[in-house]
């Protein structure tokens, strides 16, 4: 019975992994039709909505305590609004693949903001990652180094921030203490109300100029990478370790590189896996130390520290 339930686990980030990683090329063609927060915005809270519906039909409870309001809004702003906004923005000037190999550095931010924070200094690991990352950012836009002008600029600025600003978030940020679903359900619709105003009365779209591909996009979107996924997310998460499932999402860039170029023919040549490959170790790095980390607690510290973990790694997006 463990190994089935290991199995439909695996499953489970599989299907997440892939479904997020498709979202990057989605989002680029969606952006091609119709502006940015406004599209991410309503998704969001159209997401959001069919899962509280999903929950109430499965009886999970959606109250949220008074003593939560706080921590929930903040919580929402930082990981969905700044989240998914600026890494949405970042798009208008990233192709898909750079875009998701810049947002997925968050867990080398998170290590070392934990240092000035908690006081948990990095392990050589951890710095031996974040200089892989950083020369797979290097290695990434090489060729552009010479041309990488304001508005691309602007793109690695927003990718960047949003890693940077969810790491801080997760490190310095006590989560909500609410059910799985609940908390997704509330941090997604609190989160992208924002970005859809914004978008409404700033952006101004022109939704008679979206055609049937930017709609099929949008629906793809917050069914399956709002929807699904996230479901497939919190399953993931009640038969493996958080651990396991952060190292198992490294997967996400890669489809996002490989749909980039088989959807929107972006480049995939020596430069970008070389990148990718920079990149992933890297993080890849911050993440297996965090694990050992983890295994050698003591162990009337390990179930504290796995509600810990689940909380913040239930808020990725």
């Amino acid at each position: 019975m463990k190994s089935r339930s290991t199995y439909i686990g695996l499953l489970c980030l599989f299907v997440t992994s892939i479904g997020w990683g498709l979202n990057w090329p989605a989002m680029k063609l969606l952006l091609q039709e119709c502006t940015p927060l406004l599209s991410r915005g309503a998704a969001g809270l159209c997401a959001s909505l069919i899962m509280a519906a999903v929950a109430v039909s499965c009886g999970q409870s959606l109250k949220v305590p008074r003593d939560q309001y706080q921590r929930l809004v903040i919580a929402a702003f930082f990981n969905v609004t700044i989240w998914m906004g600026f890494s949405t923005l970042s798009m208008q000037w990233l192709s898909a693949g750079q875009g998701a190999q810049l947002v997925y550095t968050m867990p080398i931010w998170a290590v070392l903001l934990a240092w000035p924070i908690t006081g948990r200094r990095p392990s050589p690991a951890s710095l031996l990652g974040l200089g892989l990352c950083i020369g797979g950012v290097v290695v990434l836009f090489s060729e552009d180094n010479a041309s990488l002008g304001t508005n691309k600029a602007l793109g690695v600025f927003f990718a960047l921030t949003a890693a940077f600003l969810f790491a801080l978030a997760t490190v310095a940020l006590k989560p909500p203490t609410l059910l799985p679903l609940a908390n997704a359900v509330w941090q997604l619709g609190i989160g992208s109300l924002p970005m859809l105003a914004y978008g409404c009365f700033f952006e101004r779209p022109d939704l008679a100029q979206v055609t049937y591909v930017g709609w099929s996009v949008f629906v793809y979107m917050l069914l399956v990478p709002m929807g699904v996924c996230y479901i497939a997310w919190f399953y993931a998460l009640e038969r493996l370790p958080p651990a396991t499932a952060s190292i198992t999402t490294l997967l996400t860039p890669v489809v996002g590189v490989l749909a980039g170029a088989a959807m929107l023919g972006e480049p995939i040549g020596l430069n970008e896996c070389a990148a990718l490959a920079l990149t992933l170790t890297g993080v890849g790095c911050a993440l297996i130390k965090r694990r050992s980390l983890s295994l050698s607690a003591r162990p009337e510290q390990k179930q504290s520290s796995s509600n810990k973990d689940i909380n913040k790694e239930i808020r990725h997006v």
